[in-house]
């Protein structure tokens, strides 16, 4: 068995890759792995998003859980975030949210938070793959099978908590809110109406198959253009399944994710909320934020790609602020885990209190310019690429072309079947032909 964890939980075709078996075994692994030396018998709160095979999903793995003798609360249709809160707050031993976030509607995943609320670290989920692996479980019986039972209030405590993260309401603010036909759908109307925001809400009306299509934070066109149509103070897209957001400003811009750390970065610096004065990102994150950083009196810390490295840096070090690119940021004050809706709330809130149009907020940091390439590969290309020397003498050739002037980061992906190709440096003339040329290298070697 090939490792199942990725970057951000399991994830794979639901029906081909990920199965209603694997699930289950999920489950199993997942409740003796986590419960572990608790007297009680485990509790587990499972979320999932809209995807048509959540449904199928979620009920096989709640049929692992009960069937080694755990207890699950099925939250319903929630975020990634609401989950990673509601466990504490349920008092569970983990949680499980079944989503495969930003993919199409044909993947599905599986992503675990153990009873604090963190996604696990990597031996925890090497101790679940061994045990799927050796297929021994001790089954309940009788009295000791597991039950579930169905929450009705989830969407509504998650909602609160978010309104308890801001001090300001968010009235007289005009805004686009792209739910992505996702989870997003659940909770997104309520909370900003109730915080007072004239929202429009777009693409809630989630089929099972449209998650993610045309729409929400991998598809930001359709949100630009309703912004200016319709002379917004900001849009908002989230991803599935809402860990994720980016917005678009009041001249139909998209802000990402290193852009909103640094104007909320920047304001917490300013209001001595940034503890230690440093903001954690990733690899990914532009050359042009760690500038920004430098510049105004700030340390920055790099990890590999995915959130939980984030957070992990960030708990290491006790630091309150940290995110990627791509719009996972992390509230340490308020969340465990990249929430799209604690984030979105907390930059409309900055931008109500200072009084600033988005557009003018975010000329504190310029973006150098960076062409990102994805290579579609199969898994045994994936796997192949880590002994490639081919690849390997061409990735050097071009980091010493760029020398100090920029970088090349050619990665596998953690979360989808693609080699990520990323040139950065002071000129786009300069770097585009570098990514198409390792991109095209990377699909003559591996596709």
């Amino acid at each position: 068995m090939g490792r199942l964890f990725g970057t951000d939980g399991v994830r794979g075709i639901a029906g081909k890759d990920i199965t209603c078996e694997l699930a289950m075994a999920i489950g199993r692994a997942a409740a003796v792995v986590l419960a572990y030396g608790r007297r009680r018998r485990p509790l587990v709160v499972l979320g999932k998003d809209t995807r048509i095979s959540s449904d199928m999903l979620g009920a096989a793995l709640a049929a692992g859980l009960c069937s080694v003798g755990a207890d699950v609360i099925d939250l319903g249709v929630v975020p990634t975030p609401a989950v990673a809160y509601l466990v504490g707050r349920y008092k569970a031993d983990a949680g499980v949210m079944i989503s495969a976030s930003h993919n199409p509607y044909e993947f599905n995943g599986i992503k675990i938070f153990n009873g604090e609320g963190f996604k696990l670290p990597d031996d925890l989920e090497e101790q679940i793959e061994r045990l799927i692996a050796a297929d021994e479980f001790t089954y309940a019986q009788n009295e000791q099978l597991g039950q579930i039972t169905h929450c009705t209030t989830a969407g509504r405590d998650y909602i609160n908590h978010l309104k308890t993260s801001i001090p300001y309401s968010l009235e007289g603010l005009r805004i686009a809110v792209d739910c992505a036909n996702g989870s997003a759908s659940a909770t997104a109307k309520t909370l900003f109406e109730e915080l007072g925001a004239e929202a429009i809400i777009l693409n809630d009306k989630p089929d099972g198959v449209n998650i993610n299509e045309g729409c929400g934070s991998t598809h930001m066109e359709q949100l630009q253009a309703y912004v200016c149509a319709n002379n917004l103070d900001a849009g908002v897209a989230f991803d599935g399944d809402a860990d994720r957001c980016l917005f678009v400003d009041d001249k139909g811009r998209v802000v990402d994710g290193d852009f909103i750390m640094a104007v909320c970065g920047l304001d917490m610096q300013q209001r001595g909320k940034l503890r230690r004065s440093t903001i954690v990102g990733t690899v990914l994150t532009n050359l042009g934020f760690v500038q920004f950083c430098e510049k105004n009196g700030m340390k920055f810390a790099a990890t590999k790609v995915g959130d939980r490295y984030v957070l992990e840096e960030m708990e290491l070090e006790g630091y309150t602020l940290g995110g990627e690119q791509s719009g996972h940021v992390i509230f340490r004050e308020f969340a465990t885990t990249g929430d799209g809706q604690l984030t979105a709330i907390q930059l409309l809130c900055l931008m109500k209190r200072t009084g600033k149009p988005l557009s003018e907020l975010t000329q504190v940091m310029q973006r150098l310019p960076q062409v990102m390439v994805n290579v579609k590969v199969s898994a045994e290309g994936k796997l192949e690429f880590y002994n490639n020397d081919v690849i390997k003498k061409a990735i050097q050739d071009k980091k010493e072309l760029l020398g100090d002037t920029g970088r090349v980061l050619v990665r596998v992906s953690g979360t989808e079947p693609l080699i990520r190709v990323m040139v950065e440096g002071e000129s786009l003339e300069r770097i585009q032909p570098i990514a198409e040329e390792l991109a095209d290298l990377v699909r003559k070697e591996l596709a």
